[in-house]
C-alpha cells in the first residue's frame, strides 16, 4: 500500500477527546442507572437512562473509527508492517498488562465487597484472590473490565496487518472510494448494523470476552477498518460532509424511536419490539458517526494550543478513570449524600484524579510506557530530570 504520510486530522482529534470526555460522564452515570456496574449508588436515577441512551449506540464505534484512521497514519510512518505491529504492541499491551495488574483490581474488590459479601480487605484480595485465574462469586479474575477496548484494538491491529499484507490495498481503496462516495455511505453500514442489532442479536449484549463476543466484533472491526480506509480517502471525507445533515436526521429518528419505546413501556420491553428497537439503535449509531465525522471535517479540522496535550492525555485518562469512579463511589456510600451531590463529587474527583495521573506519569520516564505514552527522547529526559 502507499507510504504517503497521512496528514493529521485535527477534527478527528477533537472528536476523540470529546468522545472520551463523554465516556467519563457516561461511566459516572453507570453508578446511578439500573444497569450492572462495579459500584452502585443507593440513589438510583431511572431518568438518567434516557440521556445515556443518546450516546450509548455510537460512542464506542466512533472511537474504533477514529482509531482506525490513526492506525493508517501510524502505518505510513512505521518501518514496514512488522515495525508497525511491534510499535502498536508496545503501546497497547504494556499499558494493558499494567492496567489489569494494578489499575483494575480495586474495581473488582469494590464489586465483590458491595454486591457479593466479600469480607477480605483489598491487600488480601490482591495478594490471594485476584490472580487466581478463576472466578470469585461469578467474577472472573484477573479482570479486564473497561480495558477490553485496549485488547480489542490490539487484536484488530493484527487483523489489519494481515489484510494489508494479503490483499491489493490500492484496489480495495479505490473500491472503497467508489462505493462510499454517494448515499451508500449512509445505507450500507446502517443496513449491516441493522442486521446485527435488529436481526442476528436483537437486544443483545456485548460480553467483552474476545473469544465469545461475536456481536461486538461484527460491529467494531468493520468500524476500525472503515476508519483505516477513510484516512486514505478525501473523497469519502467529502461525502461525510455532504451527508452530515442526513446522518444527523437518521440519528434523531433512531433515538426518537428509542425514547418513544422507553417512555411508553411499563414493566420491560416486549419481545416483539426487540428487532425494531435494535434497528433504531443501528440507525442512530451510524447516522451519528457520519454526522460527527462530517462536522469534524467541515468545521473542527483546525489546531489549538491545548490540542496536543489533550490528545496525549486521552489514553492515560481512559486507563485510570473507571477505577477512580468506582473507588470514590465506594467511599461516598456511607455518607448518604443526595444523588446530585454524589454525581457532582464523582465528576470533579474523576477529572482531578485523571489529570493528576497524567501530569505525574508523563514526567517520570519509567511510568510513561505504562500509562500509554511514548518514552521521552534523551534531551527531554535530561531536561525533565
Amino acid at each position: 500500500m502507499s507510504r504517503v504520510p497521512i496528514p493529521r486530522h485535527y477534527g478527528l482529534d477533537w472528536l476523540r477527546v470529546a468522545a472520551f470526555a463523554i465516556l467519563i460522564v457516561y461511566h459516572v452515570g453507570m453508578v446511578f442507572v439500573p444497569w450492572g456496574f462495579h459500584a452502585k449508588s443507593p440513589h438510583g436515577a431511572q431518568w438518567a437512562v434516557l440521556p445515556m441512551l443518546a450516546v450509548n449506540a455510537w460512542r464506542l464505534s466512533l472511537l474504533f473509527v477514529v482509531s482506525g484512521y490513526a492506525s493508517r497514519a501510524l502505518l505510513t510512518r512505521a518501518p514496514g508492517i512488522g515495525g508497525f505491529v511491534r510499535q502498536r504492541t508496545l503501546r497497547l499491551l504494556v499499558p494493558l498488562a499494567f492496567g489489569v495488574a494494578i489499575i483494575v483490581p480495586p474495581q473488582s474488590w469494590v464489586e465483590l465487597v458491595t454486591q457479593h459479601g466479600y469480607a477480605g480487605g483489598f491487600t488480601t484480595f490482591w495478594a490471594r484472590d485476584y490472580f487466581r485465574f478463576g472466578a470469585v462469586a461469578g467474577i472472573v479474575l484477573p479482570a479486564l473490565n473497561h480495558l477490553w477496548f485496549v485488547l480489542y484494538l490490539w487484536l484488530y491491529t493484527l487483523v489489519l496487518a494481515v489484510l494489508v499484507l494479503g490483499i491489493r490495498w490500492t484496489r480495495m481503496q479505490a473500491a472503497f472510494d467508489r462505493v462510499f462516495a454517494g448515499p451508500a455511505l449512509l445505507i450500507l453500514p446502517a443496513a449491516w448494523l441493522v442486521c446485527i442489532h435488529g436481526w442476528w442479536f436483537p437486544m443483545g449484549y456485548e460480553t467483552h470476552d474476545p473469544t465469545h463476543d461475536t456481536m461486538a466484533h461484527l460491529s467494531y472491526l468493520p468500524a476500525f477498518l472503515f476508519g483505516f480506509a477513510l484516512a486514505g480517502s478525501t473523497t469519502v471525507l467529502a461525502s461525510c460532509v455532504r451527508w452530515r445533515w442526513a446522518g444527523a436526521a437518521m440519528a434523531l429518528i433512531g433515538y426518537g424511536f428509542i425514547l418513544t419505546v422507553e417512555l411508553g413501556i411499563n414493566g420491560g420491553t416486549p419481545r416483539w419490539i426487540y428487532p425494531l428497537y435494535g434497528a433504531a439503535h443501528a440507525v442512530q449509531q451510524w447516522g451519528t458517526i457520519v454526522a460527527l465525522i462530517g462536522f469534524a471535517e467541515r468545521h473542527w479540522n483546525r489546531d489549538a494550543p491545548v490540542r496536543q496535550m489533550l490528545t496525549e492525555a486521552v489514553f492515560p485518562f481512559y486507563l485510570i478513570h473507571q477505577t477512580i469512579i468506582v473507588v470514590v463511589a465506594y467511599w461516598l456510600m456511607p455518607a448518604d449524600l443526595p444523588g446530585g451531590a454524589e454525581f457532582a463529587i464523582l465528576v470533579v474527583a474523576t477529572v482531578a484524579g485523571c489529570w493528576s495521573f497524567y501530569l505525574i506519569g508523563r514526567r517520570i520516564d519509567l511510568l510513561r510506557p505504562l500509562i500509554g505514552l511514548r518514552p521521552l527522547p534523551y534531551p527531554a529526559r535530561k531536561a525533565a530530570s
